[in-house]
């Protein structure tokens, strides 16, 4: 209980920032949080299934924090884009405990993939006006995605 407290203390989002912009500040002091108790955070998410308490608890902080994701972006009361916030805080904690086993991203990098899917999510949704999708590289096509004669 106190660690939630904590996470929802240091997540805070700014509301002298862009939608956007608070979001990616949240996600990062989360991401913080995590990279100081990596241990307890997979503790906590193992014995949410055998233990009810925690259980419960998980479910409250995910029903808060997709109320919160979804409010800052203005995302008013339409079933898509709650479904999509939801769907992504699950694969949210699935993306952490990869990065937790395996090391092999920065937090930085881990953060914009999360931000990235989390557009996605929304796009898939028909929300994508929500969150854009991250303004980077364009990445190139496969060749079967490419129109023109090929080779």
């Amino acid at each position: 209980q106190a660690a939630a407290e904590e996470v929802r203390r240091r997540t805070e989002p700014d509301p002298a920032l862009p939608p956007v912009e608070a979001l990616a500040h949240s996600l990062d002091a989360f991401l913080e949080w995590v990279e100081q108790n990596g241990l307890a955070y997979r503790k906590l998410l193992e014995s949410a299934g055998s233990v009810p308490e925690v259980g419960a608890l998980i479910a409250e902080v995910r029903d808060r924090t997709s109320a919160r994701i979804l409010e800052g972006l203005g995302a008013g009361a339409a079933p898509q884009p709650r479904v999509a916030v939801r769907a992504w805080l699950w694969f949210l904690d699935g993306a952490i405990l990869d990065w937790l086993e395996h090391r092999d991203l920065s937090r930085a990098e881990l953060g914009g993939l999360l931000l990235g899917s989390l557009a996605g999510a929304l796009s898939a949704a028909g929300a994508e006006a929500l969150l854009p999708p991250p303004n980077g590289p364009a990445r190139p096509r496969s060749p079967s995605s490419r129109s023109g004669p090929r080779p």
